[in-house]
């Protein structure tokens, strides 16, 4: 998989870009505020339909312009799909093959993409909704219809909060709605659960090995996931929701009082374990930063095992924070199988095959310049 065209059209500072890619390490070289994050977030948005960087989509048109747009090309599996984004202050749309998806879950996973960002360091001493968003966003990618659900479960949940805060100022004593939004709650978080709980064991998997090695080999990685409910990771939906019910039942009280729903996925988190050691609280720098790593190359091959094609790479500005080795394992990592886009200030001291062969182009003020 990979990026063959992308234009922009009024997207934050450029105002008309056309460019094409090869399969292969695109390197992206600017001062800052020149636009080269902006470049790694239009390709993101392309993917997820969203910035990883604000929820405010009126900032990605720009200054005195109407409506932005991205336009993709990307070959899959040897065929050619065009992708379309485009924002304006009527909202969002999103084309595949030129026809305006209106669902979410029919459009993301036609693009799959892996970004790095020095943000992303935060995934492992970051707070819990950093790590929740993480796992939401990569499942989404290989499982659409995750999205759907996801969406359901937190539109239920909006609705859940707002009764049980009426509830709490006794405007509302009447329970049966609360039974039935309970319910509906229930159903999408058992899907949810059990659906991380299964991308979570592949995720395992991948991180583990890969962590061991560039640790050289004295480090083992264990993930963690804390639930708000007591089930077994093997647990049927059926018995994943049932477990629900009767903890809502538990705490119903609690709930009122408080005003707000207390269990659910939307309060779940991952723990991270270096050689038995919660990395999170008593880890180094440097086994955090690894950690993340791991966990960021283990998704590119997670991704390739369950699509059957590598996703983009986007390496926006976190080489700089890698020390050498981390560096080369990463580069290496990538080496002629993923097509990778690195955004940086400069490539001096920066010495790998992997760069030599790149690539290069410069950016301006929102202007490219091969």
């Amino acid at each position: 998989m990979h990026i063959e065209e992308l234009t922009l059209t009024n997207y934050r500072n450029y105002q008309k870009m056309d460019i094409s890619f090869d399969n292969k390490v695109n390197v992206i070289i600017g001062e800052n505020a020149q636009g080269k994050t902006n470049l790694m977030e239009a390709i993101y948005l392309l993917a997820f339909t969203k910035s990883h960087r604000t929820s405010k989509e009126k900032e990605l048109i720009r200054w005195d312009k109407d409506y932005a747009k991205i336009e993709g090309r990307i070959k899959k599996r040897n065929q050619s799909i065009p992708l379309e984004i485009i924002i304006s202050a009527k909202g969002k749309k999103a084309k595949l093959n030129h026809l305006e998806q209106k669902r979410l879950s029919d459009y993301i996973g036609n693009l799959n993409v892996v970004m790095f960002a020095p943000e992303d360091l935060t995934l492992v001493k970051g707070p819990p909704q950093t790590r929740r968003r993480f796992i939401d966003m990569e499942l989404g990618q290989i499982q659409p219809r995750y999205i759907y659900h996801l969406g359901q479960f937190q539109k239920v949940l909006k609705q859940r909060n707002h009764l049980l805060k009426q509830m709490q100022k006794n405007r509302n004593t009447d329970r049966t709605m609360l039974h039935v939004l309970t319910e509906q709650l229930v159903e999408h978080a058992g899907t949810l659960l059990e659906r991380r709980f299964i991308f979570l064991d592949l995720l395992r998997k991948w991180a583990k090995s890969i962590h061991y090695g560039i640790s050289h080999e004295l480090e083992t990685l264990e993930i963690e996931y804390q639930s708000t409910i007591e089930v077994l990771e093997t647990a049927s939906k059926e018995k994943i929701e049932s477990s629900y019910l009767e903890k809502f039942t538990q705490i119903i009280e609690k709930e009122i009082e408080r005003g707000t729903t207390l269990i659910g996925p939307h309060r779940d988190d991952i723990i991270f374990y270096v050689n038995g050691k919660n990395v999170q609280t008593y880890g180094s720098q440097g086994q955090q930063r690894t950690t993340a790593l791991s966990l960021k190359l283990a998704e590119i091959d997670l991704i390739q095992s369950e699509v059957g094609e590598y996703p983009i790479l986007l390496l926006d500005d976190v080489l700089s924070e890698l020390d050498d080795f981390r560096q080369s394992h990463l580069l290496n990592t990538i080496q002629g199988k993923v097509q990778t886009f690195v955004s940086t200030t400069s490539v001096d001291g920066i010495h790998h095959e992997t760069l030599q062969k790149a690539d290069i182009f410069k950016v301006q003020n929102g202007t490219f310049i091969r």
